[in-house]
């Protein structure tokens, strides 16, 4: 059985990591090339307009496999060189995967999101929390740092004085604090979540898809690029956005007076 579940309805597509009985491991070999395949199938296929990244069962991920690190096995085995490669060609890959996807991604955080789970549900643009949720990058706890690209994820979202206490101290902070601090966007009651993503993702997917796809490529490298980038970045996307027909139907509904219907034209 494959550990990742791929269910699409209508232009949501549920990314499911579904190890539940040992709280949704990550890291396993195997698990890059299957996050990249599903990414990959996402973006080429334009009726999926947004994306609900979950955990099966009371976990969202609790991070790296613990009991592969103490037997040395899979990606965590060998001499460090092979340790490396098995970042570099397996876990890495889970991460680019997932920071390469086109639409945008709602992670609905069920459970504790510990270590490279917390930094997978980083990638999101939107994080929603059950009030069952924890976070925490606890890599220095076990002797090892963040392998994942940790250090370069979490101060983009929270700023590096809060993600620097949370490495530091490998402090896990509940769902409230995580909503103080910005690292989701609300908290909900954890039998609502998936309803709570669902309707989310719906508001989401009324979007113009060409639209869409181009909106988050923007907020992407605006993180990046210099303010005059950022500009000429603008100009010519929005120059191609006034020749597609969704252009003219959101104008034609604003002044009708109704919702508009994108087709993705």
């Amino acid at each position: 059985m494959t550990f990742l579940k791929v269910e699409k309805s209508g232009p949501i597509t549920t990314l499911t990591i579904n190890r539940a009985d040992t709280m949704n491991p990550l890291g396993a070999p195997g698990d890059g090339d299957e996050f990249r395949a599903a990414c990959d199938a996402i973006n080429r296929d334009m009726d999926v307009r947004c994306i609900i990244l979950t955990g099966a069962g009371r976990a969202f991920s609790a991070g790296g496999d613990i009991k592969a690190m103490q037997s040395k096995t899979g990606t965590f085995g060998g001499s460090a060189p092979a340790i490396s490669d098995g970042y570099r060609d397996n876990i890495h890959l889970i991460l680019r995967a997932l920071y390469g996807l086109r639409v945008p991604v709602i992670a609905a955080v069920n459970g504790p999101a510990i270590g490279l789970g917390c930094d997978v549900a980083c990638l999101a643009d939107i994080r929603i929390a059950s009030d069952k949720a924890k976070f925490g990058v606890t890599f220095l706890k076990l002797g090892i740092i963040p392998g994942d690209g940790g250090t370069w994820i979490l101060p983009r979202v929270i700023g590096q004085s809060r993600a620097s206490e949370l490495f530091y101290t490998g402090d896990v902070i509940g769902a409230a604090k995580a909503e103080e601090w910005g690292l989701v966007s609300r908290v909900v009651e954890h039998d609502s979540l998936m309803e709570e993503a669902r309707a989310l993702a719906n508001k989401v997917t009324a979007m113009p898809p060409h639209a869409l796809r181009h909106a988050k490529m923007l907020l992407r490298q605006g993180q990046q690029v210099s303010y005059d980038s950022a500009l000429e970045m603008a100009a010519n996307t929005q120059a191609l956005m006034h020749t597609t027909q969704d252009h003219a139907e959101g104008v034609a509904a604003l002044i009708e007076k109704r919702a508009p219907e994108f087709k993705g034209e």
